[in-house]
């Protein structure tokens, strides 16, 4: 009976034998494979030991051919214990659902605290964190993560330049750093309108200076087109020259597109499963078997436990499964030749500023190697090539 953990599980008994067949009754309990430990002597005539719960019914026996008497002196084990406690179930139920109360409203939501931003601001991040469910009332393990939520509100707002997230038990911080856009001053230094690249101008709108060119010019990099300097000899006047001026300039761009590609796509299907993580221990809650898809991406989105403001070693564990494929996509080469351009004037307007527009494109060159379509793409493009030169002194 050194196994205290299996003897609790079963339950133990401890006696007192009285009588003149003690040690009769002791060998009798070998014989008959009983186990007896912890047997100490009383008084003469008498001892205590202990028993195994299941043997009591053995003992009974035993005990009338030994001529001796039975106490039954202390109760021990799991199966007193249940008992006691089904005799008090409405004492353990109540003490139970308060604890079980208590840990679901430590990991509800009792508090949203926004600070640093503008109230136009804090009511705007109010409604997006409403919308991915941060509010009071709501529990925390059926959030996304502090990362997912922080780049939520970054990529939906745009009058927002950080936001830091901090969990503290009960209470969800944001920290908010609101973009600077103070309002443009007026340049109160005279200037030049300058190409900032070698075009042909296609269009002119100029509300100050003296333009020097016209629709249809070349013109050079560094080249004058509003002079910041009008008048005439005689009265002469030294504006800050404004305007836009369009011209038509010259992109080359070398992409390559593989024929056969191999990548990895999502099929839709999945399936979550749910555990109750304590440190090495995992106990599956729900979902303990379902369909194992042959290739998968799995996710994982751990949320701790609280006791109050307490953080316990318990968490919940959400495991999202989903079925993954690889495909292979096989391009013709005229269907690489026409990805490739979609490719290239992506990138070119990546580049580009946003009022540019891309005229016309061609093929200058392509060629099939190793597997890969090579194009070399000639673009035209209209957009705004002016820029400002400060006027010296002297000029």
């Amino acid at each position: 009976m050194k196994n205290g953990w299996t003897n609790f599980i079963i339950g133990t008994v401890r006696i007192r034998i009285v009588g003149k067949g003690i040690e009769r009754f002791v060998n009798l309990c070998v014989r008959q494979g009983i186990m007896i430990s912890h047997v100490k002597k009383v008084e003469e005539g008498c001892i205590t030991a202990t028993i195994l719960l299941k043997d009591v019914k053995k003992i009974r026996i035993l005990i009338r051919k030994a001529d001796c008497k039975i106490y039954f002196v202390r109760r021990q084990g799991f199966p007193f214990l249940t008992k006691t406690m089904w005799r008090n179930s409405g004492f353990v139920l109540g003490v139970l659902s308060f604890f079980l109360l208590l840990t679901l409203l430590s990991n509800m939501i009792w508090k949203v605290e926004i600070t640093g931003a503008s109230p136009e601001t804090e009511y705007e991040m109010t409604k997006k964190l409403k919308e991915v469910g941060v509010k009071r009332g709501e529990f925390q393990f059926s959030l996304g993560s502090p990362e997912q939520i922080q780049r939520y509100l970054t990529d939906s707002m745009n009058n927002i330049t950080w936001v830091g997230v901090e969990v503290k038990g009960t209470s969800y911080h944001f920290q908010v750093v609101e973009k600077n856009e103070p309002k443009q001053q007026e340049k109160s230094s005279h200037q030049h309108l300058v190409a900032a690249k070698k075009a042909t101008i296609t269009k002119m709108f100029v509300e100050k200076g003296q333009p020097l060119v016209k629709v249809n010019d070349v013109v050079n990099e560094g080249e004058v087109l509003v002079s910041g300097i009008i008048g005439n000899e005689k009265n002469k006047k030294v504006v800050s020259a404004k305007g836009e001026v369009y011209g038509e300039t010259w992109y080359r761009s070398e992409v390559e597109v593989p024929l056969e590609t191999n990548f990895h796509v999502l099929t839709g299907e999945s399936y979550n499963k749910h555990y109750l993580d304590l440190s090495a221990f995992k106990m599956p809650l729900w979902a303990f078997s379902k369909e194992k898809y042959r290739t998968t991406k799995v996710e994982k989105e751990v949320k701790p436990l609280y006791f109050f403001k307490w953080k316990t070693p318990l968490s919940y564990e959400k495991v999202i499964i989903r079925e993954n494929q690889t495909t292979k996509r096989v391009y013709s080469k005229q269907e690489a030749v026409a990805k490739g351009l979609e490719t290239g004037r992506k990138q070119l307007k990546a580049f580009l500023s946003e009022d540019a527009e891309i005229k016309g494109e061609k093929v200058l060159h392509q060629q099939l190697e190793n597997g890969k379509v090579k194009l070399s793409i000639h673009y035209q493009v209209i957009e705004n090539i002016a820029s400002t030169q400060p006027i010296i002194q002297g000029d």
